[in-house]
């Protein structure tokens, strides 16, 4: 789904509302949305102001972290949330290992939607793995790992030799 449709759709924008505040023709968002026409450079950082989303997300087709992460910003702007406190977390890239300080917020919807944002993340590097060759000779390993998750994943025994 095209970024700037996604982001009217879950602000619940009509086309002619955001023309109007634009200064332009309904055709030209039905335009954008659409693919034909690309929005201009100078019409990007007016939309990052109008729904304090990345400029970044209105001209691309967006993931589902992409999604996840636009309505994270949406309910931090509905909610504005406080943050209680950062804990640390180790996270694993393709660059290096480190910790991070992620916050933890007063509302819940929040640290749950920070929750699904690393979930999707992990099943996404997951599914690169897999995919890197067709004959993946490691196939039976990651049956095994995904059996562990299903069955283990509480046991302390599962911890310790991950």
């Amino acid at each position: 789904m095209n970024g700037l449709e996604y982001i009217l759709s879950l602000y619940q924008v009509q086309h002619i509302a955001l023309a109007e505040k634009l200064g332009i023709k309904k055709q030209n968002i039905n335009l954008w949305i659409k693919g034909k026409q690309n929005i201009p450079k100078k019409y990007l950082p007016v939309l990052e102001g109008l729904f304090g989303i990345n400029r970044s997300y209105f001209t691309k087709e967006l993931t589902d972290i992409d999604k996840l992460e636009i309505q994270k910003e949406k309910l931090k702007q509905d909610l504005k949330p406080i943050v209680e406190r950062q804990k640390e977390e180790f996270r694993v890239d393709e660059e290096s290992d480190y910790l991070v300080k992620v916050p933890v917020y007063d509302k819940e919807e929040l640290n749950t939607i920070e929750r699904a944002i690393e979930k999707a993340k992990l099943v996404e590097r997951f599914k690169q793995v897999i995919d890197i060759i067709d004959e993946n000779p490691y196939m039976d390993t990651y049956a095994l790992i995904v059996e562990l998750l299903e069955k283990a994943q509480h046991e302390a025994i599962f911890h310790k030799t991950i």
